[in-house]
């Protein structure tokens, strides 16, 4: 059985999942070379046909965890997704191809996963994970692997799988950076012994936001695909308790110890977690307060600036590179960082009303707050960002 040393004391993991019944020649076959290696053998691909593991996300992490999954001969896999496949997609989420962008990512990688083993049962959920519905979700599955990109579901994610008893093997990536950890409450540290308070809002990009290096996400996704085969057949030493973070520039692993805070408050429910990550307040609370600005409303003084009819800076406060990609016509850059440390309001006029926008939202009402600290007024964001321009005006964004 597995083993694994938290806070130096060594114990034995159970394999988390029963044989099922005897396979058939034709899967003997096909997972010979796993039986083949004494502490798998044919009982542990038994184990793996007889499990039921859940993905979270059909992105850069999950396409490359969905696969590897199939292919280990998991005999049911789950995957939450609510998105699309975009072309930028591309670039990494490798279980997609050209002929899925506009498909559901669901609906996608259900068809590649087919592709590379009919035996594999998928099961879709198209929801967005919340306290109401990851409870009920998560009940049917065995192990659950988490590839999301965002702190408020990271610990919805932790603290369902937490409540059910069941293990969250966790991946992140950002940039050249990745890591890989196995969080079971349980037998050892959740997500909140490593993170006991989420970041800053706005304080850590998201990969849309910040980029990621494409071959990072098959380093991490794999990774986590060995990290739930073990669990599932109980060999090896489990990441539980033990953090991996992989630098993809140098080539370097290094591994990092978390220890279970005793003293910590046991995870006894759900709650509002866009609440305790300080994410921005829900749109109609922001409308009310006379902050945020509408696609629809921006794109009217848009064309009122066009005729003179109205006079405002539209200020886009993303990076370059991504004011390269899209922007919204007649907008300026200005990148959030200057306006927050205070570097470029020199950029910024004071006698012309100003409209931000970023991405989604986030940042422009950060650089709105830093604005209003340097005594701008009447400063507006835009709802939603370019995202929501976007959707509203598919095509408009350059």
């Amino acid at each position: 059985m597995a083993s694994n040393s938290v806070n130096n004391v060594i114990f034995k993991l159970p394999p988390l999942v029963e044989p099922g019944p005897p396979l058939s020649p034709e899967d003997c076959e096909r997972y010979s070379r796993h039986a083949l290696i004494p502490q798998i053998g044919l009982e542990g691909q038994r184990r793996l046909r007889n499990a039921k593991v859940l993905v979270i996300g059909a992105g850069g992490l999950g396409s490359p965890a969905l696969l590897y999954l199939a292919a280990a001969g998991v005999g049911t896999l789950g995957i939450v997704d609510d998105d699309q496949v975009e072309l930028s997609n591309l670039q990494r989420q490798v279980i997609h191809g050209v002929g899925d962008i506009g498909r559901s990512k669901l609906e996608s990688a259900r068809d590649s996963i087919a592709g590379l083993n009919p035996g594999v049962e998928v099961r879709l959920h198209q929801v967005r994970l919340d306290s109401t519905n990851v409870l009920e979700v998560f009940e049917g599955y065995d192990v659950i692997l988490d590839g999301t990109d965002n702190f408020a579901t990271r610990y919805l994610v932790n603290d369902a799988a937490a409540l059910l008893g069941k293990p969250c093997v966790w991946g992140s990536i950002l940039r050249f950076d990745g890591q890989v950890s196995v969080f079971w409450d349980k037998f050892g540290p959740n997500l909140r012994d490593l993170y006991p308070d989420p970041p800053a809002p706005g304080s850590v990009p998201s990969c849309a936001e910040g980029g990621v290096f494409g071959m990072l996400c098959a380093s991490i996704g794999a990774m986590m695909v060995t990290e739930a085969v073990k669990l599932i057949t109980g060999v090896g030493e489990t990441l539980l308790g033990r953090l991996l973070v992989f630098d993809a520039l140098s080539s370097r692993w290094r591994e990092l110890r978390i220890s279970k805070d005793t003293e910590a408050d046991p995870i006894t429910g759900l709650v509002d977690y866009e609440t305790f990550c300080g994410l921005p307040e829900p749109a109609g609370e922001a409308v009310a307060s006379g902050t945020v600005i509408s696609v629809e409303e921006l794109a009217t003084r848009l064309a009122k600036r066009e005729s003179g009819e109205d006079d405002f800076v539209l200020v886009d406060v993303r990076e370059p590179v991504e004011f390269e990609i899209a922007r919204i016509p007649g907008s300026v850059l200005v990148p959030a960082g200057g306006i927050k440390d205070g570097t470029s309001l020199g950029r910024i006029p004071r006698d012309v009303p100003l409209i931000l926008h970023c991405k989604a939202g986030v940042r422009s009402g950060q650089a709105l707050e830093a604005l209003a600290a340097a005594g701008y007024g009447g400063v507006l964001h835009l709802e939603g960002g370019i995202d929501a321009w976007k959707l509203g005006f598919p095509g408009a964004d350059r």
